[in-house]
């Protein structure tokens, strides 16, 4: 990038640039990140691409490590760099070729048209972009009239919304808490929160506040990362909603004594969200997905997944 420092160039990749350039400025590395996202395209098996997808972001996370260890020196910036630029095209290019697979549209601005929009507002929203629990019946009548499904969840993923949330689902996962003390961990924007809150569930919400240039947090979100919101309060229950996959935190929940339950709304997909080694490697809880309650999350089209880990006797 001409004549920029190292540190220079490593504090505008953290600024979040657009692939476009990125690529304008490391054409080199976006011709090897090509290759290999063509030859996973070409593989064509959703496996291939949530494995590339995971050395990816384990590269980035790896390098970043390695920079906060030696603190920055020049060296290790060096070293670091090209990685973590090749890792940061790769996770944006696929994000881009899931977008184009789910709308349709590969470039340009994609935009509900006035009758689409009129029925998912009033489906979904309470007031602009702020989720109420919808009703699964109205949305059962609604949501076969509109035409433009394939957009909603493009349109409103990069405000950090991820799914909506039905008033049994709602219901069901109070049941489920009861009396217990219950704890969310990377809630986001607080939604799920405050529905189980106002359901009677004696629940607070955390998240290390690191999309903050995504997602307005709201007071009701204490900024605390999930090791230190577990170690804090010590619950009996904690719930999460669309976990990064391949994530380094929810391990933490398996770790913590005090936890009886662990609700995961998230994907059925391992590439799409949450840390399936994870829970495939922890022992103390049975677990398993509770197809009635997945139904409950919207849109169907998401493929979404419950999954319910008690604690072994």
């Amino acid at each position: 990038m001409g004549r920029q420092s190292l540190r220079e160039q490593l504090d505008w990749l953290n600024s979040n640039p657009p692939l476009y350039d990125l690529m304008e400025h490391y054409p080199a590395d976006w011709e090897i990140v090509g290759r290999e996202l063509l030859s996973a395209l070409r593989d064509g098996r959703a496996q291939t691409l949530s494995v590339y997808a995971r050395r990816a972001k384990s590269e980035s996370d790896l390098w970043k490590s390695r920079i906060r260890g030696n603190k920055g020196n020049a060296g290790n910036l060096a070293s670091a760099l090209p990685h973590l630029v090749r890792s940061r095209m790769a996770l944006m290019a696929l994000d881009k070729c899931c977008l184009a697979a789910a709308t349709g549209v590969a470039s340009g601005k994609i935009r509900f048209n006035l009758l689409n929009g009129f029925i998912v507002q009033r489906l979904l929203f309470a007031r602009h972009l702020t989720r109420k629990p919808a009703s699964l019946g109205w949305f059962r009548i609604w949501w076969p009239l509109v035409t433009q499904k394939r957009i909603l969840m493009p349109l409103v993923q990069p405000k950090g919304i991820y799914c909506f949330y039905t008033s049994a689902l709602i219901r069901e996962l109070a049941s489920l808490i009861a009396s217990r003390s219950c704890l969310e961990i990377g809630a986001g924007d607080g939604t799920l929160t405050q529905f189980l809150g106002d359901a009677g569930v004696s629940i607070r919400a955390t998240d290390d506040h690191s999309w903050n240039n995504v997602i307005q947090f709201p007071a009701t979100v204490e900024r605390l990362d999930a090791q230190q919101a577990l170690q804090r309060y010590q619950p009996e229950v904690v719930v999460c909603s669309w976990p990064p996959p391949g994530n380094g935190f929810e391990r933490r929940v398996f770790d913590t004594r005090s936890i009886e339950l662990y609700i995961v709304v998230g994907s059925r997909y391992a590439f799409a969200s949450g840390d399936w080694r994870a829970y495939s490697a922890q022992s103390s809880f049975d677990w398993s997905v509770d197809h009635r309650l997945s139904r409950y999350v919207l849109p169907p089209e998401l493929d979404s997944a419950v999954l319910i880990f008690r604690r072994k006797s």
